[in-house]
């Protein structure tokens, strides 16, 4: 099993630590420091929401800025890196942390950047957790990764269940190629939806991609009657259009990367139907909404990386999790050694978080069980909540 895995190497990275190798505190005229590393695309096709994923985490470290280990006070230092949402850049973005003597990673909007990564994890035996990336393989190939979102999976049949539910028969399927994301949530709503005796149209688009006029096209002339296109923001922004300019004509229907204002942005006052699942619905949680709404109007760096409004992503209240699963494992642990962090991991189990409660299977996957539908409301620009849903 995973945690025994986990407790074993952890042991003998212990012994190395012990011989002069790291923990990722220093001492300053502040008091020591523990390192959080923060493993998120600043940039490229996924900044936008890599941006707003960070946001959640530095809110939790401007709120709670220190934390006791044993019996010492340590300031809390985020030390960010940009993966570009570039699988060979994520490469050298995870070495740079590494070698900055972080204790845990938190990291990345971005399946494939994360995968991409995790062998330089596993090698440095650094303890990571995944914030929003959904894919299975970030986890199942990587005994260092840990996440705190549902996966694939579940969301690809939540949103199969979900359409089907809605009366839709015949569904386009759009993804990206080569986008470890994409493909795989398409391909886990195709299953889902076949079994449940759907039927289906699938194309992928190429990378640098930036005319979807033939994808729209496709899905009217095919007869579908449900677009399922979980991309990126940029790419969505531009296929919004598209179903606007060409009259779609049916629901759209995509995963947690549209839970953006991005999303909502390129669909006010356009004749289009979006339905999201993600991991939180604004309203959730009050006292949350409001100070990290407080914080980005009085912040213009922070407003700006949130698109330039204070309307709530799904995945900064993630990240803001994710801060604070990273501080209760660095407690559990009772230091800032990685190795004593990753085998604190798979019993961790946190609760009185925004997105729910948080504990790990065996493969270090969070057990969650629900997803938030919500609806773009295009005269207000606004996600509307529609329900929870399971994938049963």
């Amino acid at each position: 099993m995973k945690k025994i895995l986990v407790l074993a190497l952890s042991l003998v990275l212990a012994m190395l630590a012990l011989a002069g190798c790291g923990g990722g505190s220093g001492s300053g005229g502040g008091g020591d420091t523990v390192k959080i590393g923060v493993f998120e695309p600043a940039s490229g096709d996924n900044g936008a929401g890599g941006k707003q994923e960070i946001l959640g985490m530095e809110y939790a470290n401007e709120m709670t800025p220190t934390v006791t280990i044993g019996d010492k006070e340590y300031n809390v230092e985020l030390v960010k890196v940009d993966n570009e949402s570039d699988n060979s850049k994520a490469v050298t973005a995870a070495q740079n942390l590494v070698s900055q003597n972080v204790s845990v990673v938190l990291g990345s909007y971005g399946s494939g950047v994360s995968i991409a990564a995790a062998d330089v994890f596993a090698d440095a035996g650094m303890p990571a957790i995944g914030v929003s990336c959904t894919n299975p393989q970030v986890t199942a190939d990587c005994e260092q990764y840990f996440r705190i979102c549902f996966l694939d999976p579940f969301q690809g049949t939540v949103l199969a269940n979900y359409a089907w539910e809605s009366g839709c028969k015949k569904a386009y399927c759009l993804s990206k190629l080569g986008d470890d994301y994409s493909v795989g949530l398409v391909n886990y709503f195709v299953e889902a939806f076949k079994e449940l005796g759907g039927e289906v149209v699938e194309e992928q688009f190429p990378d640098k991609n930036s005319d979807f006029t033939s994808y729209v096209a496709n899905a009217k002339n095919k007869g579908c009657d449900v677009f399922f296109a979980p991309v990126s923001t940029e790419a969505a922004a531009l296929i919004i259009d598209q179903a606007e300019a060409q009259a779609l004509g049916m629901p759209i229907l995509a995963g947690d990367t549209w839970d953006s204002n991005v999303i909502t942005d390129a669909a006010k006052g356009k004749n289009v139907d979006i339905t999201v699942t993600t991991f939180y619905q604004e309203g959730g949680n009050p006292e949350f909404d409001e100070g990290i709404k407080e914080w980005m109007e009085n912040n213009s760096t922070a407003m700006t990386n949130n698109g330039g409004n204070t309307d709530l992503a799904a995945v900064t209240a993630l990240g803001y999790d994710a801060y604070f699963v990273a501080l209760e494992a660095l407690k559990a642990a009772g230091s800032t050694d990685p190795a004593d962090v990753l085998a604190a991991l798979p019993s961790l189990k946190v609760s009185g978080l925004v997105c729910g409660d948080v504990s790990f299977n065996e493969t270090g996957d969070a057990n969650k069980t629900e997803a938030f539908v919500k609806h773009c409301n295009t005269e207000s620009g606004a996600w509307e909540f529609v329900k929870t849903q399971s994938a049963e």
